[in-house]
């Protein structure tokens, strides 16, 4: 079952690629869920956990880049938050590899939670600059 569901109300920034982004970001974190709550196999999991902290980590780094290119002048705290991520995934990423961390349905609901917050407060914040 899907942790997630994108739809434009809730998590659309009207630009076209943070959007498309987003809900492949979405389908990545649906299927580690699905993989890590579902008894799949640990190697499964790992493989769904490395493809989408290497898809977010891209993802942060094109966003980053556009936001660059715009002037945007909220760039510095957007960035800061998008670290903190991936500090905490990773930090997650070597655990789980080194067989001292799971993928759990605590830390599916974590991620679930700082999307909530973040698209709609940090990513909603450059749709004019980026449009």
């Amino acid at each position: 079952m899907a942790l997630m569901t994108w739809t434009a109300e809730q998590y659309g920034t009207d630009v076209g690629f943070a959007d498309d982004e987003h809900k492949e970001i979405f389908n990545l974190l649906n299927k580690l869920y699905d993989d890590a709550t579902g008894g799949a196999d640990r190697s499964v999991i790992g493989a769904s956990l490395d493809a989408l902290i290497a898809y977010v980590v891209d993802h942060f780094a094109h966003e980053e880049r556009e936001m660059e290119a715009a002037g945007y002048a909220g760039i510095g705290p957007h960035k800061e938050e998008h670290d903190k991520l991936v500090a905490t995934c990773a930090g997650l990423q070597t655990q789980f590899h080194a067989g001292e961390a799971d993928v759990t349905d605590e830390v599916g609901q974590m991620v679930k939670g700082w999307l909530d917050s973040h698209i709609p407060t940090f990513d909603r914040g450059y749709t004019d600059a980026l449009k």
